[in-house]
């Protein structure tokens, strides 16, 4: 028998890698995106699969999405603005594509009796945390940037909701994820950069930011595994690789891939590349590794394979 699952951000970088999955397992699938960011051209090889549907739908309409969102064994929210930095220029964003969004998502689960939600959240709900790696049980949560403020009041809304109408949630708090169909991040900017001026590469801050890097590939594998081998009514995982990788590195691993010499690196300064970054950032993965996952990436591998496949397709 199918799932009918509803994939909401579908036709983003991870909500795509996550549609192949699905569709290969044998599940039936709805995505729901407004395409702000997302995009068809991710997704043209589902078109005429009878399980797929695409249903091009802001979050923010609530009664139509009430029309949509019915009769699924699950929802995976995915749908939000990804760009933690926008946040400085724009304060609004993050309050409507990530909280108020989550919100009308809930309440069409509400109202159809939908009892299963998987969220991807971030590791920025944790702001600056003290130990390293940080582990799910950290607190206090004090997140620095309006993003990942807005991802712990998700967060808070889902967990309030499982609680009160008798839901179930898996809530992911990724590392920085990677690979094909990236859109955004520090390998898409810093790609753009050496495009433009392949003798000199800006750095935001000292280059010394050093984070954990995930393959998406070994991310959509964690998401599964979470979901066939945990059952509370919140779980709660962080996915991320088991070492970290600095800004300056990363720069290394790009030039060198795009078969450049004599670039030159250039800091803006400082500890941290914009206000709200983190400028060091590490996972304890042990509770979803304690069932039985891991990854098969490390964050050079996976910087250095995001950056090939970025670079052979545009």
């Amino acid at each position: 028998m199918k799932n009918k699952i509803i994939v909401t951000g579908g036709a983003g970088f991870i909500g795509s890698h996550l549609i192949d999955r699905l569709l290969l397992r044998g599940d039936e699938v709805v995505v729901i995106d407004n395409l702000s960011s997302g995009k068809m051209d991710f997704l043209k090889e589902h078109v005429e699969n009878p399980d797929f549907k695409f249903i091009r739908l802001d979050l923010l309409n609530l009664e139509e999405l009430k029309k949509y969102v019915k009769d699924a064994d699950a929802v995976f929210h995915l749908a939000a603005n990804p760009d933690v930095r926008l946040g400085v220029s724009d304060t609004r964003v993050h309050l409507e594509q990530n909280i108020i969004a989550t919100y009308n998502l809930l309440e069409a689960m509400r109202i159809n009796k939908i009892k299963n939600i998987f969220f991807t959240s971030t590791s920025t709900v944790y702001g600056e945390a003290t130990l390293i790696p940080t582990p799910e049980e950290y607190g206090p949560l004090v997140p620095i940037s309006l993003y990942g403020a807005s991802k712990l009041a998700c967060e808070a809304l889902i967990t309030s909701y499982c609680s009160t109408f008798d839901m179930n949630s898996w809530l992911f708090r990724f590392a920085n994820i990677v690979g094909p169909r990236g859109t955004h991040g520090i390998i898409v900017d810093f790609i753009n950069k050496l495009r433009k001026n392949p003798g000199s590469l800006e750095i935001l801050g000292d280059g010394k930011q050093r984070k954990s890097y995930l393959h998406v590939y070994d991310c959509v594998e964690a998401i599964l595994f979470a979901m066939e081998n945990s059952n509370e009514m919140v779980n709660i995982f962080n996915i991320g690789s088991e070492d970290t990788i600095n800004a300056t590195e990363i720069g290394e691993i790009i030039v060198e891939e795009m078969g450049l010499e004599e670039v030159e690196f250039n800091y803006t300064g400082g500890s941290r590349g914009w206000k709200g970054d983190v400028p060091r950032m590490m996972l304890s993965i042990d509770r979803i590794r304690s069932l039985g996952w891991k990854p098969v990436y490390n964050s050079e591998k996976s910087v250095r394979d995001a950056t090939r496949s970025l670079l052979n397709n545009g």
